[in-house]
This record gives C-alpha cells, sequence and structure tokens, in this order.
C-alpha cells in the first residue's frame, strides 16, 4: 500500500518513463551511439591503428597510472576527512565540509590553472620542492594531483553518510567485550564502512579516467611523457582526424563501462550486506 503511494507522487508511470527514456536518449545514449557510428565507420584496421599506436598506449600507460596513484592517495585522506567530519565536532567544521564539494563546483580549467600557479618552479610549493627533485608541474606527479583534486569529493561523500549511521552502540559493545581499539575498527568499523569505501574509490577512479580541463594546464602536454588520454583526442580532433578522435573515445567509454560495472556491483553487494545487516 504504502509503495503505491509513493509511487503515484509522480504524475503517472507512463509520462514518468516517457520523459525519462527521452532524456536518457537525447543526451547519454544518441552521443555515445554517434561516438561508437564513428568508430565504427573508419573500419576496423584505420580503428585499431589509432588505438594501438605507440603514442596512444603511452596516453593509456599515463593515465592509467596517474589515476591509480591519485585513488590510492584520496582513498587514505578522503577517509580521514570523512572521519574527522563525521566524527567530531569543531570550529570551522561546516565550511570544511562546505569546502570538500568545491571541486564539484569550481570549474576544472580554473582548477588546473591554481594547481599551475602553485607547483609551478615558481610557485610557493613548486619553489619548495624543486631543490628537494620533486617536480609537480609539468610532469606525471602533477597530473596526478590535479585527478586527485578533482575526484576527493567522491570519496569523501561515499564514506561520510556510512560513518554517521553506524551505531555506537555496536561500537560499545565490542570495548565492553575487552577488544581494543585497533580491533574494534579492524573487525566493526571497517567492514561495515567497506562496500561505501570501495564504491568511493571505484567512482574517484572512474573520474580521474575522464578528466581533462584540470590537467592540461599542470600536465605540460609532452608526446610520450606528459599526454594523457583526453588530450591526445583533443588533439585528434583538431588535425580533423575524427576516426582516430572517435577510438580513443571509445576506448575510454569502454573502460569507463568496465569501471562503472564494478561500482554498479559494489553497489549491489553493499544493498544485499545491508539487507543482511
Amino acid at each position: 500500500m504504502s509503495s503505491r503511494r509513493r509511487g503515484r507522487v509522480l504524475p503517472g508511470f507512463g509520462l514518468s518513463l516517457g520523459v525519462t527514456l527521452s532524456y536518457l536518449s537525447l543526451i547519454v545514449l544518441a552521443p555515445l551511439a554517434a561516438l561508437l557510428w564513428k568508430a565504427g565507420d573508419a573500419g576496423l584496421a584505420t580503428l585499431w591503428a589509432g588505438i594501438s599506436s605507440e603514442r596512444a598506449v603511452a596516453t593509456y600507460r599515463l593515465t592509467l597510472g596517474t589515476a591509480l596513484a591519485a585513488t590510492a592517495f584520496n582513498a587514505v585522506v578522503g577517509f580521514l576527512l570523512a572521519w574527522v567530519l563525521a566524527r567530531y565536532r569543531f570550529p570551522g567544521r561546516r565550511l570544511l565540509d562546505a569546502v570538500v564539494d568545491l571541486p564539484f563546483a569550481l570549474p576544472t580549467a580554473v582548477a588546473g590553472i591554481a594547481l599551475s600557479a602553485i607547483f609551478a618552479p615558481t610557485g610557493w610549493a613548486g619553489a619548495l620542492l624543486e631543490p628537494l627533485g620533486l617536480k609537480v608541474a609539468y610532469a606525471p606527479a602533477g597530473i596526478a594531483v590535479a585527478m586527485a583534486f578533482t575526484s576527493i569529493p567522491f570519496v569523501v561523500r561515499s564514506l561520510q553518510p556510512v560513518l554517521e549511521d553506524l551505531e555506537p552502540e555496536v561500537e560499545e559493545a565490542a570495548f565492553t567485550l575487552g577488544a581494543g581499539d585497533l580491533a574494534v575498527f579492524a573487525r566493526v568499523i571497517f567492514p561495515a564502512l567497506l562496500p561505501a569505501f570501495l564504491s568511493g574509490c571505484a567512482l574517484a577512479f572512474s573520474r580521474a579516467l575522464g578528466e581533462f580541463g584540470a590537467i592540461i594546464f599542470i600536465a605540460g602536454n609532452i608526446p610520450m611523457e606528459t599526454e594523457v588520454t583526453t588530450l591526445l583526442t583533443y588533439i585528434r580532433l583538431e588535425e580533423f582526424d575524427y576516426p582516430g578522435a572517435a577510438g580513443l573515445a571509445a576506448a575510454m567509454l569502454a573502460l569507463s563501462f568496465v569501471t562503472l560495472f564494478v561500482v554498479n556491483a559494489l553497489q549491489l553487494w553493499r544493498i544485499r550486506r545491508e539487507g543482511r545487516a
């Protein structure tokens, strides 16, 4: 009875489904279909030559490596940030909570310019790091920094609500039974957070893979060295090499689908796990 009432809040199943499918078709499916059609129109030989060239493979290697590094960094820092926001009350907490969403609101090009100004050899952070042999701007490290900046909210926002919903009685019961702090975290808290943690990391990894605006200003964009796949796709478009651009985009699309499949599998696992709890 209650589910029927919830369903009738929207103006009818047919109209709601029609609007939803129309939007999905026009905004999502039609561009993807055009991309795949353009990639397939070039022929398999041309397509394969574009996506398997030495320069393209170098971009895959760099994009995947820096995305993994950024995700590993965000897994640690994002976890700690979500923990602090969920477990402690301190002056400026609401401001810090709002700042977490800043990468969502900030144009990625602005983020790239700001990071370049900070980590350039003459920037206030770059000037300190360069004498130590740590080059960030115009190097793979800068790409990882830009990816980490734009994708950290996914980890924090996935973990924070789960942390806030954890029952304190469960932890108190574990302490009452003689468990120490480390045992309570490893056996009680972290297992409950694991599905959300993995889901947030997968989303952050997917976001890092597709980053473009924040990267182009700090990467230096040197072929075979600091050139990511999204940038090479853009270069192919500027060269009017549409089949090459479509092939690279299709390769990134396939990787994104695999990542989203993993995210959905983790979310399904999380729902089933919470259902059994």
